[in-house]
């Protein structure tokens, strides 16, 4: 098991590594740099922005001292925010996007898990064909889609809520359920086709035989089984959710890291897209070998193929 986990860890380094490298030279040639967009400046000013900011130093070095600074956990300073760095400002909006994550994947869980053992359990009836088609079409339709709908009928028709906002109870239900149904949607696909599979398998056929309820069968013995898809899954989807939706930060204008990443790419931050890059990928990597840990606890032959 030590193997095992030494093996994923490294992999995830180098990955991390490549991902950083290849985000830093992209955003360095992309057209256009962090003062452009301001006001027309002298060549002197520019030439002691970029001075001040290192940015007149060839490519190569720039690279080698930004790494360093990652070595020290310092992902730089901002330059849309002056007197503030990044990770300030990361620490200061993963909190917003944490909590609308934890709703959200707790919505898609409960949605999801639901709706696909039903399928499962139910399968060739009305309950399938519901649950199934709910997979499809959430899968199908982008959020972009499904979250102005929803402000148009539950916050523009009705009233019940905000159309944007981050201030009260109220204001998490509409980007929590649009981004929680997103990942509702294959999660119900994965729980009901991991569910089909166990049913089938003989320890369950005898365990029938012996006369245990149903209830029992499905939550006992077939549920750690069949959500095996659904524990891969979970891995870049937490990441996903805990960062938060690029789409439903801007729609709902919640402050999170999301629509930061958004607004520091307009604004060519270079720092600060990289800073939100590189936190996005060490959740996924950080999830990704807990999902290979559990994965590995919970199926032994996962081990032996590792």
């Amino acid at each position: 098991m030590l193997r095992f986990i030494t093996s994923r860890f490294l992999q995830s380094l180098l990955a991390l590594f490549l991902v950083i490298s290849a985000t830093f030279f992209m955003v360095r040639f992309v057209p256009g740099g962090p003062f452009t967009a301001e006001k027309a400046v002298t060549p002197e000013i520019l030439r002691n922005l970029e001075a001040h900011y290192g940015l007149n130093k060839p490519l190569w070095q720039q690279y080698l001292d930004y790494l360093g600074s990652l070595l020290r956990a310092d992902l730089g300073p901002s330059f849309k925010y002056p007197n503030r760095t990044v990770n300030e400002i990361l620490l200061d909006k993963l909190p917003v996007s944490a909590e609308l994550g934890g709703i959200s994947l707790a919505v898609a869980l409960v949605i999801g898990v639901t709706l696909g053992t039903l399928a499962a359990v139910k399968r060739n009836t009305w309950v399938d064909y519901v649950a199934s088609s709910f997979g499809m079409i959430g899968i199908s339709i982008p959020t972009f889609v499904v979250g102005p709908l929803l402000v148009l009928a539950f916050a523009i028709h009705f009233g019940w809520f905000n159309a944007s906002g981050w201030y009260t109870a109220a204001d998490r239900v509409l980007p929590a359920l649009v981004l929680g149904i997103a990942y509702a949607a294959p999660i119900s696909r994965l729980t009901r086709g991991g569910m089909l599979e166990i049913l089938h398998q003989d320890y369950i056929r005898t365990a029938r035989a012996k006369g245990a309820s149903e209830t029992r069968i499905v939550l006992r013995h077939a549920l750690r089984g069949g959500l095996l898809p659904v524990v891969s899954y979970l891995g870049p989807a937490v990441a996903g959710i805990l960062t938060g939706s690029f789409v439903i930060e801007t729609i709902f204008q919640i402050p999170g890291v999301g629509r930061e990443f958004v607004n520091s790419a307009f604004n060519r931050d270079y720092t600060l897209v990289l800073g939100t890059v590189i936190l996005y990928a060490v959740l996924i990597m950080a999830l990704n070998l807990v999902v290979d840990i559990v994965q590995a606890w919970m199926n032994p032959k996962v081990r032996l193929e590792g």
